[in-house]
C-alpha cells in the first residue's frame, strides 16, 4: 500500500500535531499571568466611560462544574466585548462564603457545634481553601479578571457592608419580627430558603378522620333537615403529625356539601367527592341534604382526641380536587392555615420544637419525634372511633437539599422583609420590583414572564436563620415587647465599624452593655443570622464602593 500522505493537499502550519495540554497549559497560564494583560488594559482604558459588570458570587464550596464555567465564560465575553467597544470594563470576581453548605462540611469534620467561635474559625479557613481551589480553575478557563483583587463575603469590610445594608433596610421600616410558618429542617434546626429545598417522591400514610359535631341540631339547621344522627365533618390529610395542632376546619363557601347517612354516622363531604369517598371507606351512603359551604361556617366540631373545639371557617384555598372537600386547619403548620386561622385569633404556636419533637406541653405525645408519633396518632384515632381510612400514599414532599431529611412547616419567630408595605417611599417593595422587571430587557423574552410570576406570588422574605456561620441580624430586642431597640439605626453603624475591623466574630463576642449601658438588662441580643442570599444580594453595595 502506498504512502497516502503524498496524496493529501494539507496546509503547512506551525501548529503541533498534538495538543499536549499537560505540558502546554502550564506554559500558557504562566504566559498569561506574566503578561499582566488585565492591569495593562486598565491603564489603557483609564478615562474611558465605565461599564461595570458586577460578579454575582459563586459559592465557595467544591470544585467548579459546567455551571460555573458557563457563568464565568459568558461574563468574560461581555466584559471583553465592552472593552473592545471603547469602555473601561473592570471585572472584580468574588465568592459567597457564609451559609449552610460550609457549615454542613464543618459538621462532618468537627461533629460538634458547642464552641461557636472555633466552629466559625474552621468555616472561615475552609472557605479560604475552597476559594484558592476554584480561583486556579477559573484562571484556567482564561477569564480576564482582577484575580488578586477579588472580593469575598467573609472579608471583614464586606461583612460590615452587609450589616450596613441590613441597617439601611431596617431604617425603611420594612423589616419586622413575626410568628409565621416557615419551612424548617429539624437536622439543621433552622428555617430554610427556597433554594435549599428539593422535592422527592415519598410515601406517607393518608388518613380520613371524622370530627364529631358538637351539636347535631345545629348541623341539621345548617342543612335544613330534621333528623341528624352522629354528624361528623370528614377531613383527609397526609400529615397526621399535624393533628395535635388542629384548631379549626375549613370549607369553601361556594362548594356544595352533602350530609350523607352511613354506618359511621351522618358524614359531611363535598358533593363532587361523595362517590369517591364512600368507595374509599367501603361504606354505603344516602344523601340526606345539601348545602353551600357558606351555610356551614360557624358550626362547631370536636377535636378527634383532645377536649377542644374545632369551628368551621370559610377558606378560598379549599377545593374538591381530592380528599373530602373539608380541610383540617393547623395554623402552626401551613401557610394557608396560618393566613386563615391566625387573624381569627386561633392559637398559632408550634407544638413541634426545632428538633422535630413535640414540646412537653403537648398532651399524649410530649417529647415524641413527629414521624415516630404518626402510628400512635393513628392508633389513637382508631380507638376513638374517628378513623375512617388509612392507606400508604405516594406524593411529592419537600426535603432539605443537604441532609435529605423531610422538612416541616412550623411557626417560629423570624425576621421578615415586608413585600407589601410602603417603606421609605410611595411604593411597596413588590410594586417597585415589578416596575423594575418591566424596565429591564430580557433575553430570551419569556424570562420577564417567569420573573414577574415569581415576584407577584412570593410571600414576605424570611431573612433569619438559626445558624453560626452567617452574617448576623445585628439587633437588640426588648425582652417584654419583642421590639427592636429605638436606637437600632445608630447601633448598626457602630456594629458595622466593629465588624469591619474584626469580622462577624465581633458581633458574637459583643456584650450588650458595651452599647446599651444600663439598659442592657432590658434587651436580648438577637442570635439569628441572615439568609445567605442576603449576603450575595447586597455584595454590589460593598464592591462597587471600592472604586
Amino acid at each position: 500500500m502506498g504512502d497516502h500522505r503524498t496524496t493529501l493537499n494539507l496546509l503547512e502550519t506551525r501548529f503541533p500535531m498534538r495538543a499536549n495540554l499537560a505540558r502546554r497549559e502550564p506554559q500558557m497560564l504562566e504566559r498569561a499571568q506574566s503578561s499582566q494583560l488585565y492591569q495593562r488594559l486598565r491603564e489603557l482604558a483609564a478615562g474611558r466611560p465605565k461599564y461595570v459588570l458586577h460578579d454575582g458570587p459563586p459559592y465557595a464550596n467544591g470544585d467548579i462544574h459546567i455551571g460555573h464555567a458557563v457563568n464565568k465564560v459568558l461574563k468574560d465575553l461581555v466584559v471583553r466585548s465592552k472593552t473592545v467597544l471603547g469602555f473601561d470594563a473592570p471585572y472584580v470576581p468574588g465568592w459567597d462564603c457564609h451559609g449552610l453548605p460550609i457549615e454542613h462540611q464543618m459538621e462532618k469534620k468537627l461533629a460538634k457545634r458547642d464552641n461557636p467561635n472555633e466552629f466559625r474559625r474552621a468555616c472561615r479557613a475552609f472557605a479560604a481553601e475552597q476559594i484558592d481551589i476554584q480561583r486556579v480553575n477559573f484562571e484556567r478557563l482564561g477569564v480576564l479578571a482582577d484575580w488578586d483583587g477579588h472580593y469575598r463575603t467573609m472579608h471583614p469590610p464586606t461583612e460590615a457592608a452587609i450589616v450596613r445594608a441590613l441597617g439601611d433596610l431596617h431604617a425603611t421600616g420594612l423589616i419586622y419580627r413575626g410568628l409565621k410558618p416557615v419551612m424548617h429542617c429539624s437536622v439543621c434546626r433552622s428555617a430554610l430558603a427556597e433554594a435549599e429545598i428539593e422535592y422527592r417522591e415519598v410515601v406517607s400514610q393518608a388518613i380520613d378522620v371524622s370530627f364529631a359535631a358538637a351539636a347535631n341540631d345545629k348541623v341539621a339547621a345548617a342543612f335544613g333537615c330534621k333528623d341528624v344522627v352522629n354528624a361528623g365533618a370528614v377531613i383527609w390529610t397526609t400529615t397526621a403529625w399535624t393533628l395535635p395542632a388542629n384548631r379549626c376546619l375549613a370549607v369553601h363557601p361556594e362548594l356544595v356539601y352533602q350530609l350523607v347517612r352511613t354506618e359511621a354516622g351522618d358524614l359531611i363531604i363535598a358533593e363532587n367527592l361523595r362517590e369517591q369517598c364512600l368507595q374509599r371507606w367501603k361504606l354505603a351512603g344516602k344523601v340526606q341534604a345539601s348545602a353551600p359551604g357558606a351555610a356551614l361556617v360557624g358550626l362547631v366540631f370536636r377535636h378527634p382526641f383532645y377536649d377542644r373545639e374545632a369551628p368551621v371557617l370559610a377558606g378560598e384555598h379549599v377545593s374538591d380536587a381530592e380528599g373530602t372537600g373539608l380541610v383540617h386547619t393547623a395554623p402552626a403548620h401551613g401557610e394557608e392555615d396560618w393566613k386563615l386561622a391566625a387573624p381569627a385569633g386561633f392559637d398559632a404556636r408550634s407544638p413541634v420544637d426545632p428538633a422535630g419533637c413535640y414540646y412537653d406541653w403537648v398532651e399524649q405525645f410530649a417529647g415524641l419525634n413527629i414521624w415516630k408519633a404518626v402510628p400512635k396518632i393513628i392508633e389513637q384515632l382508631r380507638s376513638n372511633g374517628r378513623l375512617l381510612h388509612v392507606v400508604d400514599h405516594r406524593h411529592s414532599y419537600p426535603l432539605c437539599w443537604r441532609h435529605k431529611e423531610k422538612l416541616i412547616y412550623r411557626t417560629a419567630l423570624q425576621w421578615f422583609v415586608a413585600m407589601d408595605e410602603k417603606g421609605g417611599g410611595d411604593a411597596t417593595l413588590r410594586s417597585r420590583a415589578l416596575a423594575a422587571i418591566e424596565d429591564t430587557e430580557y433575553f430570551p423574552a419569556w424570562g420577564r414572564e417567569r420573573m414577574r410570576a415569581m415576584v407577584e406570588g412570593r410571600p414576605d422574605w424570611c431573612l433569619s436563620r438559626q445558624r453560626l456561620w452567617n452574617s448576623p441580624v445585628a439587633l437588640f430586642v426588648d425582652k417584654r415587647t419583642g421590639e427592636p431597640h429605638p436606637h437600632s439605626d445608630r447601633f448598626f453603624a457602630q456594629i458595622a465599624d466593629m465588624i469591619a475591623k474584626d469580622g462577624i466574630e465581633a458581633w458574637f463576642a459583643l456584650k450588650p452593655e458595651q452599647l446599651l449601658g444600663e439598659d442592657a438588662d432590658r434587651y436580648d441580643k438577637v442570635t439569628d443570622t441572615l439568609d445567605v442570599w442576603f449576603d450575595s444580594g447586597v455584595t454590589h453595595q460593598a464592591v462597587m464602593n471600592w472604586d
